[in-house]
């Protein structure tokens, strides 16, 4: 496993962000493991996060893109720490773009805010987490819609790995499938667990037996296939 995504996953840990226990989701399902990305809250979390970014962003897609879409609003942060990492770690400066939830019909009117978009322009879209993929497809539109764009790819934090509520594909799978365009996440839960069984990481052991079992039990019902 790359070194940056040891280092990610041992962030995560460290701001809270990613817990283990027992946690009811939205989909009333019962899940050993939680990821909440709103926890990333001050500058120095912003500034690791978006050079995390920016290094699976390359890893996966080259310098083969012009802008950086992050969705409202979540997308929004993301996107500019992203973009001024990338500038930083690889010298190229990337644009940031994201959507208003209501266009704006005075001063800097329209739907989207930071740049423009135009003819030609290659996208990567950043995302905190897809669970249902509810948040493309009320963006992938608006997208669309501005200008002749080429959309390379979706970039997650974490992969989930587990099935959606109508598909026994993951949220990444089912968006790559119905969008044509590539999804990639900085790691999947299957590097955490990688990372974290049984090792220390803030003084203390955050998978253990118990949580191993527990996340082991969770994929056996909940895991996706050809995710």
């Amino acid at each position: 496993m790359e070194q940056y995504k040891q280092e990610f996953i041992s962030f995560m840990a460290e701001s809270e962000v990613l817990k283990f226990g027992e946690f009811t989701l939205k989909s009333g399902r019962k899940s050993p493991f939680f990821m909440n990305a709103g926890l990333y809250i001050t500058g120095s979390q912003l500034f690791k996060l978006g050079k995390y970014y920016a290094q699976a962003i390359h890893e996966h897609y080259s310098d083969d893109f012009d802008v950086l879409f992050g969705p409202a609003y979540k997308g929004i942060p993301l996107s500019v720490a992203t973009a001024i990492a990338y500038n930083e770690l690889y010298g190229k400066d990337i644009r940031y773009c994201s959507n208003r939830k209501e266009a704006k019909d005075h001063g800097e009117k329209g739907i989207l805010l930071g740049s423009s978009l135009k003819d030609g322009d290659r996208v990567v879209i950043i995302e905190d987490v897809t669970t249902s993929g509810k948040s493309i497809e009320e963006t992938f539109p608006i997208i669309k819609s501005q200008a002749d764009i080429e959309i390379k790819g979706l970039i997650v934090s974490l992969d989930r790995m587990e099935k959606g509520l109508s598909t026994d594909k993951s949220a990444l799978g089912e968006i790559q499938d119905k969008y044509g365009f590539r999804t990639n996440a900085i790691v999947t839960m299957e590097d955490v667990v990688e990372c974290l069984y049984n090792k220390e990481c803030m003084g203390k052991i955050l998978i253990d037996d118990n949580i191993k079992n527990a996340i082991d039990e969770y994929y056996k019902q909940y895991g996706a296939k050809n995710n």
